[in-house]
């Protein structure tokens, strides 16, 4: 009878195979630790149970066989010490070994880490509530679900005592999930954990500062910080063809001048190798002198802008004139003016944050190699947003 047909019809023919080759390979395993004899046996072992595998179907001589097999091989096999803990180790490892395997080649995860990509992406942002007596800090279960589910945390601190806040430590890492400061007021001791950033600058968002008194009953600290977006990273699709143009790309920083070499950026692709590129005064991009507007595929949100600059919002691409008037003078070196153009390297890229006013992006510090690229974002997983799913352009 067909081997496939037997091992789709009958669950025990599914065990004996299973059991044949778990015997063959702790005998390969112990073949040279073994005494010959035990070897020979479970060899001969092995072959009569191939034979009865490869007969007819018959279950109670299948079962029959499977009892004498393994009471074979445990008279021959020697034991594992804490046999348990070993397939457990094993397990984890294979475990370990998928993950990285998907995340090397697959899906990355990635934080955003600023905010030079809103309103498309957001990185970390806070709301000082401390003249906001009208908003109550939710607490209980409201508090946990709007922190682990909508990645916004509040933090309400109210003095216990009178006295001038002094002894503010410096925000430090507690493991690998929070940060923790510490201060006081008077000789009472105050912590307080933030959600992990690397540029958190503590209590100072909540417009606190060292040497300002407080009366008891007073609040220290009232703020609501949100989590910035945590996508995965398509590191597949562009083994297969290169970015176009407007797609959200990651990127490493390696080789980059005047930026941190040991880290990703995420960015918008503007110019691809070989194209000029200029920052018009009218805040649009110019490719090879035809102007990027709201009709080019995945700028449609990027180029929909007021007068005057939103926080956080879009307002076009600008250059370093434009800038200036909005107190952003020197972030676009490598573009002065309206006039003035950038001609991309070949397998270079050019990149431009969506958050114009503030972002670093290559109007700083100008092109990177095509290598550079890790992948394209894929989808924001946390927190649930406006923005989670596939959604962000």
């Amino acid at each position: 009878m067909n081997f496939i047909f037997k091992w789709l019809v009958s669950k025990t023919f599914r065990e004996a195979v299973l059991l044949k080759r778990h015997i063959q390979r702790l005998l390969k395993a112990q073949c040279d630790i073994l005494k010959p004899e035990s070897v020979r046996a479970l060899e001969e072992g092995i072959q009569k149970f191939s034979k009865v595998l490869e007969g007819r179907l018959d279950k109670e001589l299948i079962s029959k066989e499977m009892q004498e097999f393994e009471t074979l091989a445990s008279k021959h096999i020697l034991p594992y010490p804490h046999s348990s803990i070993r397939e457990n180790i094993e397990v984890f490892l294979v475990a370990i070994a998928v993950a990285m395997a998907i995340r090397t080649f697959f899906l990355q995860p990635f934080k955003i880490p600023t905010g030079s990509m809103q309103p498309t992406l957001y990185g970390i942002t806070h709301v000082n509530l401390k003249n906001r007596p009208d908003i109550t800090v939710p607490t209980g279960v409201e508090a946990f679900i709007k922190s682990w589910v909508y990645g916004i945390s509040y933090y309400h601190i109210v003095a216990e005592n009178d006295g001038v806040l002094n002894s503010v430590s410096p925000v430090r890492k507690f493991l690998f999930f929070n940060i923790l400061q510490t201060f006081k007021i008077g000789d009472k001791t105050y912590r307080i954990w933030f959600p992990p950033d690397q540029l958190f600058d503590g209590i100072t968002r909540a417009g606190v500062f060292e040497g300002q008194s407080f009366r008891k009953g007073e609040d220290v600290v009232k703020l609501v910080v949100k989590s910035g977006d945590h996508l995965f990273v398509d590191r597949m699709t562009f083994n297969f063809r290169r970015p176009t143009r407007g797609e959200i790309i990651v990127f490493e920083t390696k080789g980059i001048n005047g930026i941190p070499q040991d880290q990703y950026y995420i960015k918008r692709l503007v110019g691809l190798g070989g194209e000029k590129i200029r920052i018009g005064n009218d805040q649009h991009v110019y490719v090879n002198g035809v102007r990027l507007d709201a009709s080019t595929p995945r700028f449609e949100n990027v180029y929909t802008f007021g007068d005057r600059p939103v926080e956080g919002g879009y307002f076009g691409h600008v250059n370093n004139l434009v800038a200036a008037k909005f107190g952003k003078a020197g972030i676009a070196p490598l573009f002065p003016d309206g006039d003035s153009e950038f001609q991309v390297a070949p397998n270079h890229y050019l990149v431009l944050g969506d958050n114009t006013l503030n972002s670093l992006d290559s109007r700083a510090w100008g092109d990177f190699p095509r290598e550079n690229v890790i992948g394209k974002a894929f989808f924001v997983y946390w927190p649930v947003s406006e923005r989670f799913g596939w959604e962000h352009n």
